[in-house]
């Protein structure tokens, strides 16, 4: 995973910074330009390097150390005429939200072409990419991978749809002593009983009507490699005797065939069923259970690992972008509102979901707002009414994006410090974050009436919204021109 450096001596630079960057839902890291080096030299992945350019030659002399790296100046024009490939462009002061996300997403693009996977990760953790996450549950599955992946055993993983089976059966397949050769995965599930036989062991000419020629079965595919039997609880009971045959014996002949063939291949099963429970009803042979469960590995449900969503996204996005797709990015509020949801198809859900915002919302940033309803939760986990998430979420983002237009349309002077809108110091009882913004939302919206004689139209342009969008937030705020009362009127 990647994060984005901050290399700045001055502290409120730093904490004004990684504000916004928190907000936009990134992982930030700082450090002085003492340390800067040391920072690049720790083998960590910076997909973006937000630099102060107070003192212009030490910017400079960072910035060529690391071509591979996007950097983005911040807060000053950088001395001389030297360009560099990897300056994807500067921040003034006030930073807006536009120029920021545009240059973010720049770097990002900038730092895909110029970092392949390759280069990006090595060895086990390059394997294990697809593996993402702190959680116990997916810790334990690396550890038991690493740990049966040198050995023979047949490993049979459990779990629910889409949470992952045949990435670890991947893993385990290209950490062993068998990663030369092939990889075939059956899906047990898919294949009609009465052509399984066929399509795992082969067929001779003539041994069936449509058989007009010799067919290798899955089973010499993968000679020398690993085969993976994917849903192994749905095969039918009669193809598991002759599957439990070729497990003991290593044997076995093709459909219509007298030939006997040998079969060097590592077996990895799973499924998303009870095979125990299948076993006592009768459906499922102990003797292939026992013959296939030699070392299990339990793959966690999504919803057991919550905590791994944030690194989840962060891997997904990462994968859009190197196979050139647009992306997106995520806020704090929605990767909290992600969190919250049961998820029911596991991490191919989450897959699903954020190539779906992808084309409809490409290389922006997606708010709790842009959600689908089912995703959209409060704080408390709860999830609420579309039309209540409407307009509480649209309430805070056109707070956020009438600060920005504020700033830019007042700007301060760059030489003392990042402007803000108003004294961030948090109180020690904290803050009402809902009604702080709503606070300065009204102030903003007044302030733009009243430097455009409150021509709403103008206003709303000045805000950076749309005209019917200032009406109905001034009819929810109550807010009016309040005429002036002609005192000679006769009573």
């Amino acid at each position: 995973m990647s994060d984005i450096l901050i290399i700045s001596d001055n502290q409120t630079r730093i904490d004004y910074l990684n504000t916004i960057l928190t907000f936009l839902g990134e992982n930030c890291r700082f450090c002085t330009y003492a340390n800067a080096i040391e920072a690049f030299g720790k083998g960590d992945n910076w997909s973006a390097v937000l630099i102060d350019g107070e003192t212009p030659e030490l910017a400079e002399d960072i910035i060529e150390k690391f071509p591979e790296t996007p950097f983005i100046n911040v807060g000053f024009q950088l001395s001389g005429e030297r360009s560099f490939k990897n300056l994807m462009g500067s921040l003034f002061e006030p930073i807006t939200y536009p120029n920021l996300n545009e240059l973010l997403q720049k770097s990002s693009d900038y730092y895909t072409a110029n970092r392949p996977l390759d280069a990006l990760v090595s060895g086990k953790t390059k394997l294990f990419r697809s593996l993402v996450g702190n959680s116990a549950g997916i810790t334990e599955v690396r550890e038991l991978i690493e740990q049966v992946a040198p050995v023979e055993a047949n490993v049979l993983i459990l779990g629910e749809s889409g949470t992952g089976k045949e990435v670890i059966a991947r893993n385990v397949h290209y950490m062993s002593k068998r990663q030369k050769g092939p990889f075939v995965p059956v899906n047990c599930g898919a294949i009609p009983g009465d052509l399984l036989e066929s399509e795992l062991f082969g067929h001779e000419k003539g041994a069936f009507t449509g058989a007009v020629s010799a067919r290798k079965g899955r089973f010499e595919m993968a000679e020398g490699g690993t085969l993976f039997l994917d849903e192994i609880g749905d095969m039918p009971l009669q193809m598991q005797v002759k599957l439990l045959r070729v497990l003991q014996e290593r044997i076995f002949e093709r459909v219509g065939g007298t030939k006997t063939l040998q079969c060097d291949v590592r077996i990895i099963a799973a499924t998303h069923r009870n095979l125990e429970g299948m076993i006592a009803d009768g459906s499922f042979r102990e003797d292939l259970f026992y013959r296939l469960n030699v070392f299990p590995i339990e793959s966690p449900g999504l919803r057991e690992r919550a905590q791994d969503i944030p690194l989840l996204l962060q891997e997904l996005a990462s994968r859009l972008e190197g196979s050139k797709q647009n992306s997106v990015r995520f806020t704090q509020e929605a990767m909290r509102s992600l969190m919250a949801h049961s998820w029911p198809g596991n991490v191919r859900e989450l897959s699903n979901l954020v190539e779906r915002l992808s084309i409809l919302h490409p290389k922006q940033v997606i708010d709790i707002e842009h959600l689908p309803h089912k995703y959209q939760y409060d704080e408390d986990g709860q999830q609420q009414p579309l039309a209540a998430v409407k307009q509480d979420e649209n309430a805070e983002r056109d707070a956020i994006n009438a600060m920005f237009k504020y700033a830019e349309a007042n700007p301060v002077s760059t030489e003392t410090h990042l402007p803000v809108a108003a004294d961030t110091t948090l109180p020690n009882d904290g803050v009402n974050l809902k009604e702080y913004l709503s606070d300065l939302e009204i102030s903003l919206i007044r302030q733009a009436l009243d430097k455009q004689d409150w021509v709403v139209a103008r206003a709303a342009d000045q805000l950076g919204m749309r005209r019917t969008t200032l009406v109905e937030k001034m009819r929810k705020y109550e807010i009016a021109r309040h005429k002036e009362v002609d005192d000679t009127t006769s009573i």
